[in-house]
């Protein structure tokens, strides 16, 4: 999640009210946001996401971890468009729930999904006009 992790750092880093809009015609509307309770893991969680029609396609969830250098590690996905919403890790009743394969498969997802916000051009579109919190 480098183009992710790129333009986190052109908007000033994590902070509770982060909320970045990228427009980027003809592409869908890009927007990343810091999200209110922790991810499961209790570090700070990132909601990114591509809105077409009011339809996320997709929306990821993310912890952003910072030991060993900034990484983003996918928690949920959503399509709105196929009927898909996945939680790959969370805490159900107490407990840490860790879906192994659905994580890597969610990891991979990022990692594509990522390649191709970077060919889009989405860190070249990001201006300090996408910082709306």
């Amino acid at each position: 999640m480098r183009t992710v992790l790129s333009i986190l750092q052109k908007a000033g880093g994590w902070r509770p009210s982060l909320y970045v809009k990228i427009p980027n015609p003809p592409c869908a509307e890009l927007v990343i946001e810091a999200m209110d309770e922790s991810g499961p893991m209790g570090l700070p969680a990132l909601s990114v996401a591509q809105y077409t029609d009011a339809l996320a396609k997709p929306e990821m969830y993310f912890e952003l971890g910072l030991a060993g250098g900034a990484h983003l590690s996918a928690f949920y996905y959503r399509n709105d468009s196929l009927g898909v919403e996945q939680w790959s890790r969370n805490i159900v009743r107490g407990n840490y729930v860790h879906l192994l394969a659905l994580h890597e498969q969610h990891q991979r997802l990022a990692e594509t999904w990522d390649n191709d916000l970077r060919l889009q051009g989405y860190a070249e579109a990001f201006t300090d006009k996408c910082i709306l919190g």
